[in-house]
Formats: C-alpha cells, sequence, structure tokens
C-alpha cells in the first residue's frame, strides 16, 4: 500500500484529501506545517508528498506534488523548482489529482517533467467523480464496499433510500469505478418527465412520430450505449413505459416511437427509488417482473439520522465546497454548533444539511457559532 503525506494549512482540505486517498488504497497522513511533516517523514517512508506550494516542501528524496490557489505560471516555475513533479491548481480536480499521484507512484522520479512547468486547468476528467462519498461511519463503510464489490460486475443495480441521501452519488461511484468508466452516465429522473413524453425521453422517436417531433431523436438509452443509465425515481414510471423498460432490458433492443427498426443496446441499468417497490408491487403500481429484472443488487442508502456521527465531516465538507463556490475562504465552525447540527432531525437527510450550511456560510458573522445554528436553522 503506497504511503502519502498531505501537507496544508487547511485542516478541511486535508481531511476531504486523505478521505478520499484511503477510499482509493492508499494510507495517508496529513500535517498542517513543514514542522510536523519533517517530524512525519522521519518516521514514515512516504511514498509520494502531497503539498501546498507555499510551503518548503520536505527534502524526503520522493515525488512532490505541489498545490496552489494562484494559477499563474511564475507560481508553477517556483513549485518545479522547489522539487515539485506536478503542480495543480486549487479548488483541487480529484481525479487529475489521482492519476499525478498513481503516476507519482508507479514511475518515481523526483525530477520534475516539461509539462509540470506550466498550470493546467482544473477540468474533471468524468463527471462521476465529482465528489467523494464523506462519512466514515459502518453504514456509509458498508456502502462503500458494496460498491467496491458490485461496480466491476455487470450486475444491474437498485438503489434505494429516502430523498437527499445521495442515491445519485452512488450511481455515479459505481459508474466511475466499472469497465464503462470512459463511456457516457446518461440520467433521467422518471419522476420529472410527463407519463406521455417518457416513452420518448428513453427510446427516442423518429421525425414526424407526432406533432411536435420535428427531427429524429435519441432517446436515453441510445446516449447511453456502452456506458451506465441511471433512471432515479424509477418507482414513479407508468406501467406503460414499465413494460417497454423490461422488454429494453430482456432484449437489449429498442425502438423509437413512430418506428419499426429496432436498435441493439449494450447499457447496464442502475435504478433509484425512495419508494417501497414491493409495497407498489402488490398495490399493482409497479411490474413484479421489472423490479426483479431490477434489483439483482439492492444497496440501501441509510438516512443522515442513521449515522449522525458522519455530520462533523459533513458539514466540514460542504464548508470548503460552498466556500469554494462563493470564492471566499472557508469559515471556522464551533463545535457547539456542530453539536446542535448533529442533534437535528434531518428529514431531507445530507441534501437538507448542505442548504442548512451554505445558509450559515451567507448569513453568519467571520465564524459560524451555536447562536447562528439557533436564529437561522431552528
Amino acid at each position: 500500500m503506497a504511503k502519502v503525506l498531505i501537507l496544508d494549512r487547511s485542516k478541511s482540505v486535508r481531511n476531504v484529501l486523505r478521505e478520499r486517498l484511503e477510499y482509493e488504497g492508499f494510507s495517508a497522513e496529513a500535517a498542517e506545517d513543514e514542522a510536523e511533516a519533517t517530524a512525519l517523514c522521519g518516521k514514515i517512508p512516504f511514498d509520494v508528498i502531497i503539498s501546498d506550494a507555499a510551503f518548503r516542501i520536505p527534502d524526503a528524496g520522493v515525488p512532490v506534488i505541489a498545490l496552489s490557489s494562484d494559477p499563474s505560471i511564475d507560481t508553477a516555475v517556483k513549485a518545479v523548482r522547489n522539487g515539485a513533479q506536478d503542480f495543480l491548481t486549487k479548488p483541487v480536480d480529484m481525479n487529475r489529482l489521482l492519476q499525478s499521484v498513481h503516476r507519482a507512484v508507479d514511475h518515481p522520479d523526483p525530477t520534475p517533467s516539461a509539462a509540470a512547468a506550466a498550470p493546467r486547468r482544473s477540468r474533471r476528467a468524468h463527471p462521476a467523480q465529482a465528489e467523494a462519498i464523506i462519512g466514515l461511519s459502518p453504514e456509509i463503510e458498508h456502502v462503500r464496499k458494496l460498491i467496491e464489490k458490485v461496480a466491476p460486475c455487470e450486475a444491474r443495480v437498485l438503489i434505494t433510500g429516502e430523498n437527499g441521501t445521495g442515491k445519485e452519488l452512488v450511481a455515479r461511484w459505481l459508474h466511475a469505478k466499472s469497465s464503462r468508466s470512459a463511456a457516457p452516465f446518461v440520467e433521467v429522473n422518471c419522476a420529472a418527465i410527463p407519463s406521455e413524453l417518457i416513452e420518448s425521453e428513453l427510446f427516442g422517436h423518429e421525425r414526424g412520430a407526432f406533432t411536435s417531433a420535428i427531427k429524429q431523436r435519441k432517446g436515453k438509452f441510445e446516449q447511453a450505449d456502452g456506458g451506465t443509465l441511471f433512471m432515479d425515481e424509477i418507482g414513479d414510471m407508468s406501467l406503460a413505459a414499465q413494460a417497454k423498460v423490461l422488454r429494453a432490458l430482456q432484449e437489449s433492443r429498442i425502438s423509437r416511437v413512430g418506428g419499426d427498426k429496432e436498435i441493439e443496446v449494450d447499457v447496464r441499468v442502475i435504478a433509484a427509488t425512495n419508494k417501497d417497490l414491493r409495497e407498489e408491487i402488490r398495490r399493482n403500481n409497479f411490474r413484479e417482473d421489472l423490479y426483479h429484472r431490477l434489483a439483482v443488487i439492492v444497496v440501501r442508502v441509510p438516512a443522515l439520522r442513521e449515522h449522525p456521527d458522519d455530520i462533523p465531516a459533513l458539514v466540514d465538507h460542504f464548508i470548503r465546497t460552498l466556500a469554494e463556490e462563493y470564492g471566499k475562504p472557508p469559515k471556522e465552525i464551533d463545535a457547539e454548533a456542530v453539536a446542535l447540527l448533529r442533534g437535528m432531525p434531518w428529514t431531507g437527510n445530507i441534501r437538507e444539511l448542505r442548504n442548512v450550511v451554505e445558509r450559515l456560510l451567507i448569513l453568519s458573522g467571520e465564524r459560524i457559532t451555536a447562536n447562528d445554528v439557533r436564529l437561522y436553522c431552528q
């Protein structure tokens, strides 16, 4: 297991990078200043160091990846001259960072490359890895382990859980960890599309198939060919559309609305719902044969109230990411304020928590206090 040292003044940056690296299978340690980093280097044989470019990088004889909020050429050149093998700008693109870490571990040449002499604009390699799954509770660890086991196979997955728990994020990770990760990840919200349009949305239509069909259009199944189709809120789909989806899953073929040509599609379907589909089957609202086609593997995402110990890490994560979105430095939050947040019911789960943190960032003073939580969130 490769060992990574993270050197950064920001606690939130250290925590996020460490959690993501450990999730990817690395062993990670973090330091907030040069003295702590040097002491750790004297105890642990690190394979790579990730350091804010403002620090004097510890001389450990291993590759260094420099991070900086300043994307200027001068900053990049200075980092390279100080021994950095690669230079990435903040906010950090996790895909790029992981690629750089793997490259440094597999080819441990501390000599800076010419490609690192200029800053690169952050760009997501694929939206499936846009965010990390935050939390170290047993409930979240169970979800992570399921993702690791299920993602590499082609089995269909049904993700269940309340609204706002992060079902889409689980679907994106299932795609990102699969052999289809370089192919499209296409999502469709079955609850947001009128029943009379869902068939056209999923399977496409030919020109003239109906009044407003002025040109041919590919549906979500064709768009996802070779990749993953994420069907969110599938419990809200009409029985007629369910029958068409069942046929597509059985035969790996679809027909566009208004057309008679059958089109082969290679799609892995991941579905999600906040409903109890077995109860919907008893009420004749959902096809049992479709349920068994979709629910080869069932991944249940826990409600936030079931893993409250993850709330401090989630709050820290949202403070950092939202501050970056607003172009402002992250605010500190008092321990008493975090304790109050942990005690809230969170009926809207993680989505509600994110909204509350955003509200606190906007309305609080220099730091987020318990009084802010009482005033704006209860």
